[in-house]
């Protein structure tokens, strides 16, 4: 794991920008999908794309390799139970809850690398970034908020989101001596074998009658918002460790605001100014502190 590049921080923000996007597209595709068939949409739009990518340019697809159990075990804990505990979740949460509460996942990696990645220790300038950058998104949904005895379990579902999310990047960092196209490749081919019964069990995907402009929303959810970001999300998790990477999840809702407001004319208020001077200076002290565990 070496120093954060200005590249690196680059790709940080592209990501974050890419996967900011994803959730005016949902909200499109949401008008003639379901949760479970759009989660199932994304995951084989984006292993479809990487498999024909993979195969013209003869890069090895491992899915069925000596490293199956992993990659099918990344495919459940990365992907297929955080969009269970999400999309059952957000029934009962408002957006700006589930928004502050999809904002743990640095907590959660600051916890998990404690534990188990020698690079990733705690020390005050990490745990006052991480405090920092998610007061900030506190602050940006901090309108009416509410959690009450109805919904307090979904909000403690929605958590569990990305929790597993940050347990498979852990899980993910014991192939980052595998090229990229074939972890993520490999990935998602398990996340759709191990979905699809799923999908059948618990929805009718045969009784949807798409339009057009979902369907290029889902499309796009999957190519760029699934592999691609996939894609850039293992090169950053690979080259600068969990909780460098983790903090995505702070920039995400500023650019799914932007989006919101270039796209589908919601508010927007100053508040975002001071959330993106939060998350700024937490990306900030966290990476210094890399340097502080060096020395």
């Amino acid at each position: 794991m070496h120093k954060a590049s200005l590249k690196d921080f680059f790709l940080l923000i592209v990501l974050a920008a890419i996967w900011g996007s994803a959730f005016f597209n949902i909200k499109i595709a949401s008008d003639t999908y379901t949760p479970m068939t759009l989660a199932f949409g994304r995951i084989f739009f984006a292993a479809l794309v990487l498999v024909l990518y993979c195969l013209i340019k003869g890069i090895k697809i491992e899915a069925f390799g000596e490293n199956w159990k992993m990659y099918a075990l990344i495919g459940v804990v990365n992907l297929i139970l955080p969009f269970f505990f999400i999309s059952f979740g957000i029934v009962k949460v408002q957006s700006n809850m589930a928004a502050i509460l999809m904002s743990t996942a640095p907590i959660f990696a600051t916890i998990l690398g404690q534990l188990f990645i020698q690079d990733e220790r705690i020390n005050f300038l990490k745990l006052l970034g991480i405090a920092i950058g998610f007061l900030g998104i506190v602050y940006l949904f901090s309108d009416d908020l509410l959690i009450n005895q109805t919904n307090f379990l979904y909000a403690l579902i929605i958590i569990l989101g990305p929790f597993f999310y940050t347990l498979g990047g852990l899980f993910s960092l014991r192939l980052k001596h595998i090229k990229n196209e074939t972890v993520t490749t490999s990935i998602l081919i398990w996340a759709v074998i191990i979905f699809l019964p799923i999908l059948f069990i618990v929805d009718n995907p045969s009784e949807l009658r798409p339009s057009w402009t979902s369907t290029i929303s889902l499309f796009y959810l999957g190519v760029v918002a699934t592999a691609i970001a996939w894609l850039m999300r293992f090169h950053i998790l690979k080259n600068n460790g969990l909780v460098f990477q983790s903090q995505v999840a702070y920039i995400i809702p500023i650019f799914g605001l932007i989006f919101g407001y270039i796209f589908l004319q919601e508010k927007i208020t100053h508040k975002i100014l001071v959330a993106l001077i939060a998350v700024l200076i937490s990306t900030y002290l966290i990476e210094k502190s890399k340097k502080n565990n060096r020395n």
